[in-house]
């Protein structure tokens, strides 16, 4: 996902320069108005989806994330306007383009100043349209796809999910700032990772990445470690040491764990976070210096903010701008990658000739519940590849390495449907929308697996690389 993405047109591609592969979703009713809109963008080299509501644009966001949306105002039920409010809760970075007939002008002047990249009035000749579409490709970051082997600045994270490729996007986005960035997640969801990541995406990336784990130094210690000492500042200082905030200097530090930071040093993180410089224990003077501060915690900061244990002056310096990575269970197509990928570096490690895992084996891990998350997968990996005497991992060895998982206490029929449209959303995913590699894969004959996902409102179309002609699902996506 790095360097200039060849696909996207430049600012004022016309209807006769070809710009291939951007991905344009388009909603309207009026289907004649549908189909010329296709037929224009399809011509100017876009790939294009359609919708005729915006309850289908959003089973389709579901799925797949475009890099544009134009869509009208006026739609039955779920409104052009609540359409773009529900795309920029889910889709802050993606950029929408409103269609508007002359009495829907106000509407559509008002959304743009809420954020909507800009509108076109019906009616409107075909430069017009192209033009705006390549301005908005333009602020548009690049969709990374399915692709399993990353390059560049994010080649340490491994995934094929659309819901990671989002976050990346906005990372990618982000990095280009020195905006400071709050990272939020759940333990062992791989918040180091998107750091060094948002570090190399970075101006910065030639310079130091510097990560500390606030809650794994001794209070006593972590600000001698931040800020440095100088000789003699403390019984045991018997030479100058440079704190993490000058090793990183024109780089990025990034603070793990930050909620659990003492009150007393978050007043001395905030004085240098604002006046741009550091004070080392001991020393008379302060040091300038240039470093981007990345934080990220598992912690609610919102309960610590309220319960005065962080300060909120500290909060807002730091949150400028929020990711939250998904846990493992919430992007399950990427775990049989994961495993592969950490089965080839552990076993290499490890100097033993273990390929892959068996089908079972591969089946449990994807349906698994993975409280750890990323980091518990790992380890898992890392038993079974520890005690494999085959090339193939058996069942026995990932049942063993997981032992028994928590169950989440439901009513029993909720607990059973839950599970079932869980279980056939991942195999769906897991088989790409293949309803027969998905029946075999939950040992089931093909009728009796359609019975299921009509049960449950799947449409296997949905899982298949575009599924754009698909029916939706029928759970209301508007609805939450």
């Amino acid at each position: 996902m790095s360097g200039a993405d060849p696909g996207r047109p430049s600012a004022g591609t016309s209807g006769g320069t070809p710009a291939t592969g951007a991905h344009v979703l388009v909603v309207d009713d009026d289907t004649d108005l549908l189909r010329l809109l296709a037929m224009r963008l399809g011509a100017a080299g876009y790939r294009v989806s359609t919708a005729e509501s915006a309850e289908d644009a959003l089973a389709q966001l579901l799925q797949k994330r475009p890099q544009l949306v134009i869509s009208d105002v006026q739609l039955p039920g779920v409104d052009g306007l609540r359409l773009f409010d529900r795309i920029r809760e889910r889709h802050p970075s993606l950029p929408v383009i409103l269609l508007t007939a002359h009495g829907t002008i106000p509407d559509a002047v008002e959304a743009t100043a809420r954020g909507v990249f800009s509108y076109l009035t019906k009616p409107f000749d075909g430069k017009a349209l192209l033009d705006l579409v390549a301005r908005a490709l333009a602020l548009s970051p690049p969709v990374g796809g399915v692709s399993s082997a990353p390059q560049g600045w994010r080649a340490g994270i491994v995934s094929r999910s659309a819901r990671m490729e989002e976050l990346l996007a906005e990372a990618r986005l982000v990095a280009a700032s020195q905006a400071s960035v709050l990272i939020r997640g759940e333990s062992g969801t791989g918040k180091e990772l998107l750091a060094q990541a948002i570090h190399l995406a970075s101006p910065r990336a030639a310079k130091p990445f510097v990560a500390v784990n606030c809650s794994a130094i001794p209070e006593a210690l972590l600000e001698s470690e931040l800020f440095g000492h100088v000789k003699g500042a403390f019984t045991g200082a018997l030479q100058h040491h440079r704190g993490l905030f000058q090793v990183a200097d024109g780089g990025t530090l990034f603070l793990d764990e930050i909620g659990d930071m003492p009150p007393a040093l978050q007043v001395k993180l905030l004085r240098v976070l604002q006046e741009r410089s550091v004070r080392s224990v001991g020393a008379s003077q302060p040091v300038p210096i240039d470093v981007r501060v990345l934080s990220a915690t598992h912690r609610d900061l919102d309960a610590l903010l309220a319960d005065g244990s962080f300060r909120e002056d500290l909060f807002y310096r730091l949150n400028v701008v929020t990711l939250t990575l998904p846990t493992l269970a919430e992007r399950r197509e990427d775990i049989p990658l994961l495993a592969q990928h950490f089965l080839a570096t552990l076993s290499a490690r490890q100097g033993k000739r273990v390929n892959a895992f068996a089908p079972d084996a591969l089946r449990l891990l994807a349906t698994a519940a993975w409280p750890g998350n990323v980091r518990q997968l790992h380890n898992v990996v890392e038993q079974v590849c520890a005690l494999a005497t085959t090339p193939i991992v058996p069942l026995a060895l990932v049942q063993r390495a997981l032992r028994v998982p928590s169950l989440e206490v439901l009513p029993y029929a909720e607990a059973r449907r839950r599970f079932e449209r869980d279980y056939l959303v991942g195999l769906l995913k897991l088989s790409d929308g293949n309803v027969a590699d998905a029946a075999r894969l939950a040992e089931r004959n093909r009728t009796e697996f359609y019975r299921l996902l009509q049960k449950h409102g799947l449409t296997p179309g949905r899982f298949r690389g575009e599924g754009q002609d698909a029916a939706p699902p029928t759970e209301d996506p508007v609805a939450e």
